[in-house]
């Protein structure tokens, strides 16, 4: 796979496993790249103030301020402030999801009658530990890469995602945040085209 920057300049490289997530800081003007190593595989997005964790990405808020139901390369990741954390600067995919709420274990116990199914809800809760942020409620995510369809009747079809080996996301830190970011463990439904593979995370040091 052709390298995104040069090796020089990536502070971190992060391999986020099948079914688990995984956490990181990033400053002021430091970019994070997100990439689908086998193409289809969906990944729940956090962000988080890094001096206030009770400041965080906010899709409800992203749609507000971003008059839209898409997230595009140039947008601003919106907060519960109403304020930027982290812009979309680059994206070889163009389709992804700010309605769905992370699954969890009631998403697997009453819709799939699966008690002990991996989630995303509890592998962020769990990446976000390591920077000792336990919010209350784990915040809607940005759910990279998923392919949902609205139909004429204005309802959503999930359908695999457009994603290929290689593909990536650029987002650049507007403020010293912290992210965390799962492997969607749905390989219940399409949303990962039925199976869950690895993300990798690059941490690009700013210019």
């Amino acid at each position: 796979m052709k390298e995104i920057f040069n090796r020089d300049k990536i502070r971190e490289e992060i391999i986020i496993p099948p079914y688990e997530g995984r956490s990181a800081f990033l400053r002021k003007g430091e970019t994070l790249i997100i990439i689908d190593l086998e193409g289809k595989q969906v990944g729940d997005f956090v962000c988080f103030n890094h001096g206030d964790p009770k400041e965080y990405v906010s899709p409800v808020h992203m749609r507000a301020s971003l008059s839209s139901i898409r997230l595009k390369k140039g947008d601003l990741l919106f907060s519960n402030r109403r304020r930027p954390l982290m812009q979309l600067i680059e994206d070889t995919v163009g389709v992804h999801d700010i309605f769905f709420p992370a699954c969890d274990y009631y998403r697997y116990k009453i819709d799939f009658d699966s008690e002990d199914h991996p989630n995303c809800h509890d592998n962020l809760e769990v990446a976000l530990k390591k920077y000792n942020i336990h919010p209350a409620i784990i915040p809607d995510p940005i759910n990279l890469f998923m392919n949902n369809v609205l139909d004429d009747q204005g309802d959503y079809v999930i359908e695999e995602p457009h994603s290929k080996p290689g593909d990536y996301v650029k987002l650049k830190a507007l403020e010293d945040v912290v992210i965390a970011c799962t492997t969607c463990s749905q390989d219940m439904a399409p949303v990962n085209g039925w199976k869950v593979t690895p993300l990798k995370m690059q941490i690009v040091e700013a210019e």
